[in-house]
This record gives structure tokens, C-alpha cells and sequence, in this order.
């Protein structure tokens, strides 16, 4: 390494403080030292250093509050923690809420110097993976800076929270968070919290024991545990009830699992990506959503543009699908005319790439020459728009969707699944007949 690069060491024991200085120093760093995190945090006021190492156990604010409070400001800044007496509970811990490495005493000065050469390597120049924007498709100077952070981002283990609007891509960039890190060999886990009822989600996430509650046949391990040592991707987590938030948090902050139904708990190894479309700021403050939990997750924030702030991209996106189309259908590839071109770049898109998708493969199946003209194009945004459910629709798509869910956990034992409903016998019977659902068909 050319570049000096400035530490800062904290440690309320002096002569681990100054064995560490010696060391680093020895190394070719600038090191500055601190007895508490309240010094630290004061010293870095005035100059943000490069890395910052910790001890885990300090009189006052220990390792993980000084951690938490850097990230607050500086959410990329490197943190390596150290500890003479952790256990795997503090390392798995410490590594979820964003540490750089996990490091015992007695300090092995070859452990720590190739440790923060690699950190310090990754911090200025990011993960250097050509893979990583693969299926990421842009030109855009807006989506650039959102490729840069993150893969400065998936070098770390902190959790990160993908804020946009439907159709915008959070899915694909999580992928890419995980592939880009160290966890890649390691399951990559996404599930929709909006898309389950909370009875069955719960159930889901955390696993339940065999007999847990009718339906329950058999032992399920849930998405915690097998998402372990991997990620885990809770989209739309805003539409997550309150009472399973609390369970949420509470994972979080201990590492641990208890399955439904179960006495035991699991530790677990995740990092955790969340999404969702909705403002969740505003849900904060409505009581919607737990800001504990919201500050949990929200440790580095992404926002995914709109569409239509990146109308740049949308040439490369069209041929893109285009491309797809062709290779689907084993067809020649076709092409959009100018005039296409243009209108496609001035459209709003409510549905964001997702709704240029779904024009394009539309308008490449109707059209019978080998350029799309812009008469099929405005067709095909009209159709689109045409097809979008009312509030309505979705209401009664929603309500089915549950029904037989519930159906399904009670094995199709209409009392135990109408009390699982808060409906009483009469008004769960009225509701099965208007979805024209037969109870008979969930029985074992």
C-alpha cells in the first residue's frame, strides 16, 4: 500500500492500546488512540479516519454502541472489533450490524495487519468484480453512483434497506449485494412479506415444530435458518404486521430464532436486505411501523430511481427485452423505430421497468415486421394501463389468496380456520361462498 492510511484504536486498557499503536505503526499507518468510545467519537469530529479498531468490552460505551454510533454518520466506514473474552453469539452479532472483521486477543500481529490490509484495500477501491452489475442494465450517471455505493456496500456485512417504487429493480440489486460479498457461496433467500397472511409468514420466517398448530404435519426449519450463513431479502417489509415486527426485532438484536410451537432457539448467520415501496418514514410516524426495527434495518439506505429519471437507460432496457424475446421465442430479434424510441423515452412508466417489459415483449409478440412501429408501441402502454387491477380487484385477489391459506394451515377445519380469521363460523361460510371455495378440497 502507497497510500498512509489513518487508524484510529480505542481501548481503555493502556497497554493493549499501546501495543496496537506499536504494531500498526510498525505497519506504515498514521495511528491516533482513544481510551472510550466517548473520546473516539470526539476525535472523529474533527478528522474521519480510514479504519477504526475497537475493543469489545470498555467501561462506559463499549464496542458495539461505538460501532452503532459511527454508522449512524458514516454507515461505509470499516469497523474491526476485538475481544479477550466474546463468544460466537458476539462475533455472528457484531458481523450482522456491520463490522469488518471479528478479531480475539491476544492480538496475533499477523492476523491483524493482513486484516486491515484487506480492509483497507476493499474500503478505497471496493470489490473489484466484474460480475457484480451483471443483469443490471444502464448508462444513466444516477444509476452509476447507485452501482459504485453498492458495491462499496457489498463488501461489508451491513444490513441495507432499498427504498423505490414498484417495477424498479430492488430485487435485482440485492442479488447483486449478495453476490458481490463474501456470503456468495452461501444461500441467497428473498420471500414478499405483503404476499402472506401473518399467521402463515410468521411461520415462514422462523420455522414452526411438528403439531405447532393444525396443519402443521411436519417440522419446518423456516427462512432464518436456511438462509444461514447467507442472505436474507424480506421485500416489502412495510407491509409486515406490527405484532411480527416486534418478533422481527427482536431476532435481530439477539441472532437467535425460536420456531412456532418450540422451546429451543437457533442461532443464525444472516444479513439481512429488506425493500419496500412504501415511505416508511411516513409509516413511522403514523405508527405503522416500529422505528426501532426502521433504524434496525435503514443502516444504508438505497434508493432506486424511477424510470422516468433515467430515461437514458431505456434504449439499452428496450433492446435488452427485445434481445430476450427473440431468444425465448427463437425468433429474429426486432427492432423499434425512432418515433418508438422517442415515445417509449417520453412516457411516464407508473409501472417502471417492469411496465417497459411487459410493452415490449407485448408489442414484439403482435408485430409482424421486423420494426415495431409506434402506432403497436402506443397501443401496447394503453393496453398495460387498461390491465391494471382497481383497488377492488386487488382486495377480493388479497382475500381469496387468504382464505385458502388459512384453509390449507387448518386442513380445511372451518372452525379452527375461521378463528384464525377473527370471523365467527357464519361470516367465514358467507366469505368462502362469495369465492366460491370449498372447504372439502383442504381436508387431509
Amino acid at each position: 500500500m502507497n497510500k498512509q492510511y489513518r487508524l484510529l484504536v480505542v481501548d481503555d486498557e493502556q497497554d493493549v492500546l499501546s501495543l496496537l499503536e506499536t504494531l500498526l505503526k510498525k505497519d506504515g499507518h498514521e495511528v491516533e488512540t482513544a481510551t472510550s468510545g466517548e473520546e473516539a467519537l470526539a476525535k472523529m469530529e474533527e478528522n474521519i479516519p480510514d479504519l477504526v479498531i475497537t475493543d469489545l468490552y470498555m467501561d462506559g460505551m463499549n464496542g458495539m454502541q461505538l460501532m452503532e454510533s459511527i454508522h449512524s454518520k458514516t454507515p461505509l466506514l470499516p469497523v474491526i472489533i476485538l475481544s479477550g473474552q466474546a463468544q460466537i453469539r458476539d462475533a455472528v452479532k457484531a458481523t450482522h450490524m456491520g463490522s469488518t472483521a471479528f478479531l480475539t486477543k491476544p492480538i496475533d500481529k499477523d492476523k491483524l495487519s493482513e486484516q486491515v490490509r484487506y480492509t483497507l484495500n476493499v474500503s478505497a477501491n471496493g470489490r473489484k468484480d466484474s460480475e457484480f452489475a451483471e443483469g443490471i442494465i444502464y448508462k444513466s450517471n444516477i444509476m452509476a453512483e447507485l452501482v459504485d455505493l453498492s458495491m462499496a456496500v457489498a463488501a461489508t456485512n451491513v444490513t441495507v434497506f432499498i427504498s423505490g417504487e414498484t417495477g424498479t429493480g430492488k430485487e435485482i440489486f440485492a442479488r447483486a449485494i449478495h453476490k458481490g460479498s463474501e456470503r456468495s457461496g452461501a444461500p441467497f433467500i428473498g420471500i414478499n412479506c405483503g404476499a402472506i397472511p401473518e399467521q402463515l409468514l410468521e411461520s415462514e420466517l422462523f420455522g414452526h415444530e411438528k403439531g405447532a398448530f393444525t396443519g402443521a404435519a411436519t417440522r419446518h426449519e423456516g427462512l432464518f435458518r436456511a438462509a444461514n450463513g447467507g442472505t436474507l431479502f424480506l421485500d416489502e417489509i412495510g407491509d409486515m404486521p406490527l405484532s411480527l415486527q416486534v418478533k422481527l426485532l427482536r431476532v435481530l438484536q439477539d441472532m437467535e430464532v425460536r420456531p412456532v410451537g418450540s422451546t429451543k432457539t437457533y442461532s443464525i448467520d444472516v444479513r439481512i436486505i429488506s425493500a419496500s415501496h412504501r415511505d416508511l418514514d411516513e409509516m413511522v410516524n403514523s405508527g405503522e411501523f416500529r422505528s426501532d426495527l426502521y433504524y434496525r434495518l435503514k443502516v444504508v439506505p438505497l434508493e432506486m430511481p424511477k424510470l422516468s429519471e433515467r430515461c437514458e437507460d431505456i434504449p439499452l432496457l428496450a433492446d435488452h427485452f427485445l434481445e430476450e424475446h427473440a431468444q425465448a421465442n427463437n425468433k429474429k430479434k426486432k427492432h423499434l423505430s425512432p418515433e418508438s424510441l422517442d415515445y417509449l423515452m417520453a412516457a411516464k412508466w407508473p409501472g417502471n421497468i417492469r411496465q417497459l417489459n411487459n410493452v415490449i415483449e407485448l408489442c414484439a409478440t403482435l408485430s409482424k415486421t421486423k420494426t415495431i412501429a409506434l402506432s403497436l408501441i402506443r397501443m401496447g402502454c394503453q393496453d398495460r394501463s387498461k390491465q391494471m387491477k382497481t383497488l377492488k380487484q386487488a382486495k377480493l385477489e388479497f382475500e381469496k389468496n387468504y382464505l385458502i391459506g388459512i384453509l390449507k394451515i387448518s386442513s380445511g377445519h372451518v372452525a379452527n380456520a375461521a378463528k384464525i380469521a377473527g370471523r365467527n363460523r357464519t361470516e367465514f361460510y358467507k366469505l368462502l361462498n362469495l369465492h366460491n371455495i370449498e372447504p372439502a378440497k383442504f381436508r387431509s
